[in-house]
């Protein structure tokens, strides 16, 4: 135990060395978030209130809603050529030792104070989710696995491939990595060889049927790197990125035929209002990165959305759009514990089984194990397999959350000793949507996945249950584990008494495959959806029926690309930085 708090003093120490030089750049000799470029939103001069924009400094070609795992790399790229204004509701990640060393993963995503970098939200189903609220997006609070979208997806996206074969090793030269494989991670990978699911692809960031090990954005020494490092490929000459800058909404010039984007009002973190102007050019746009959640939101507050739904908000309406916010999905995921008699090394995805059964196959370990994991009050958290737990809403008293934090604290440290096989459905058909509660965008509004609402989801959870079963009772697993349980419903009933979530258990739970997926889902964050190209968008993605308003995230997914959607934001960050670019100036984009 000695030896593992000298290696986190070790770590914080590293931390500290490595900002400090950051700190000591620059003229001034001191940045307060490393980079020259990124500053407090109350350190914005606001212009005068008019929407004319002319002789005014504080301008912008564009203004990018979100510095997430999308906008970082948009704005990077837009820099090169036009003046960038960033606006991120949260911090930076670089001094936040749970956003930047992988053995404080579940850490950060158990925090909930009003500033952690990840955002807790409960769909109406009752499963615990998250949203990323840093400066890097879910770069910062995932589990860091690497891996590009597969060919048929980049096609049904109509992508330019040669684009799309530049942008991924843009992305990838700068922040991903070749993982150290955990010794849980090889065992993992024979056993995936051991029941079928071949051939073995060795590392690779293609997507391809078998088993493949995959990128990862921590490096050797257990630090992340996330989509904020990519800032710095911009020029910093023409690129601002302002943190703590919660965007109220949107602006528009009604005046015309078709609203017009003007910019953007914002709230600093002094709770001072801002107003950030595009610039009266041809092409200037307001871009929103917010992701699957905020956008739909973003667009909702400011007018943009079902009529009834507005007026019920006394929201003026913009435009009628009854598609907004409709068609959301999240990949469910379940998984199995395996328990070992091993003191199991923390490692995240590194490998994944890709079957043609429509699910993916990952695994996890070690974090049941941590101290922290197991004694330190997280409340409603569930940090032994780095997931939230699921609570139903008639469930969500306060008495019942009490007993969860009693239960999880009074756990015998030997409790959570082993892994997780996760099993995740690869394209879900159960849709759901997201709609206001209140006009506050600090809050989350109602979010609504219908997991296993499709008959056809459930059978791929099964087959997929199956699979995982397969995989922590092959040979490999069981001499690794040195572990004596022996059939799959042994294996289902630890699972299902893991104390991970609220869920009413049924008397069938371990002998029907189908009850057990409804009553352990969980989430692995890859919900997307929200505003669907030829509903919201167009196929350049700009907002139908307004001008200067574009979409870049993951809303506009009909399905999470890949077994890990990170890689692809990442690249469709980038992707469409040059595809705008080359529309607007054409040869003389210079990239």
């Amino acid at each position: 135990m000695a030896f593992v708090g000298s290696l986190k003093l070790f770590g914080f120490l590293a931390l500290w060395l490595f900002n400090l030089a950051s700190f000591s750049q620059g003229k001034q000799g001191y940045y307060e978030f490393k980079y020259p470029f990124i500053k407090r939103a109350s350190s914005f001069s606001t212009p005068s209130s008019s929407f004319s924009s002319k002789g005014s400094n504080n301008v912008y070609d564009y203004i990018i809603v979100g510095g997430g795992t999308a906008g970082c790399p948009l704005a990077a790229t837009l820099s090169q050529k036009f003046r960038v204004l960033v606006l991120e509701r949260g911090g930076v990640p670089f001094t936040n030792a749970n956003v930047s060393f992988l053995q404080n993963f579940h850490i950060a995503l158990a925090d909930t104070s009003p500033k952690s970098a990840s955002q807790a939200f409960v769909s109406t189903d009752g499963v615990i989710n998250a949203r990323a609220r840093v400066l890097g997006g879910g770069t910062c609070i995932n589990a860091g696995f690497y891996t590009r979208a597969s060919p048929s997806f980049i096609k049904t996206m109509g992508w330019d491939e040669s684009i799309v074969n530049e942008s991924f090793p843009w992305v990838e030269k700068q922040i991903v990595h070749r993982p150290m494989l955990a010794p849980w991670q090889r065992a993992f990978i024979d056993s995936l060889l051991d029941v079928g699911m071949s051939p073995f692809n060795g590392f690779t960031y293609d997507h391809l049927y078998g088993t493949k090990v995959g990128g990862t954005i921590f490096d050797r020494f257990g630090r992340r790197h996330t989509a904020a490092e990519l800032l710095a490929s911009g020029d910093l000459q023409k690129l601002s990125v302002l943190v703590y800058a919660t965007v109220q909404k949107l602006v528009f010039d009604t005046s015309g035929r078709r609203p017009k984007t003007v910019g953007v009002i914002f709230k600093d973190e002094n709770g001072n209002l801002h107003q950030a102007l595009l610039a009266d050019k041809p092409g200037s746009e307001v871009i929103l990165s917010t992701g699957a959640i905020g956008t739909p939101q973003m667009l909702l507050l400011s007018g943009i959305g079902p009529r009834a739904d507005l007026n019920k908000m006394n929201i003026p309406v913009v435009l009628d759009n009854r598609f907004v916010g409709k068609g959301m999905a999240d990949n469910p995921m379940n998984s199995i514990f395996v328990p070992s008699n091993r003191q199991e090394k923390q490692s995240l995805i590194q490998a994944v089984g890709i079957t043609k059964l429509g699910v993916y196959i990952e695994a996890s370990s070690g974090f049941g194990q941590s101290q922290d994991s197991i004694q330190c009050h997280h409340g409603i958290m569930s940090a032994e397999i780095g997931q939230l737990s699921t609570i139903p809403p008639k469930q969500r008293t306060p008495e019942a959350i009490q007993a969860y934090i009693k239960n999880k604290k009074d756990l015998p440290h030997e409790a959570f000793k082993g892994g997780f096989i996760l099993e995740k459905i690869a394209n879900p058909l159960s849709t759901g949507h997201i709609s206001l509660l209140n006009t506050n965008v600090d809050e989350n509004p109602s979010i609504t996945f219908n997991y296993f609402s499709h008959p056809r989801d459930v059978e791929r959870c099964v087959d997929g249950i199956r699979m995982a079963a397969k995989v922590a009772m092959s040979k490999h697993f069981m001499n690794y584990t040195q572990s004596d349980v022996q059939t799959i419903e042994k294996l289902l009933n630890i699972s299902v008494k893991a104390n991970v979530n609220f869920v009413p258990k049924h008397t069938n739970d371990t002998k029907s495959l189908e009850q057990f997926c409804k009553d352990t889902v969980i989430t692995i964050w890859h919900y997307h959806g929200g505003c669907h190209v030829g509903k919201v968008v167009d196929a350049k993605y700009k907002v139908l029926g307004v001008n200067r308003l574009r979409v870049v995230d993951g809303s506009i997914y009909t399905e999470s690309p890949g077994t890990n959607p990170q890689g692809t934001v990442l690249m469709m960050g980038r992707y469409m930085g040059v595809k705008i670019l080359r529309d607007r100036l054409g040869r003389a984009a210079g990239v």
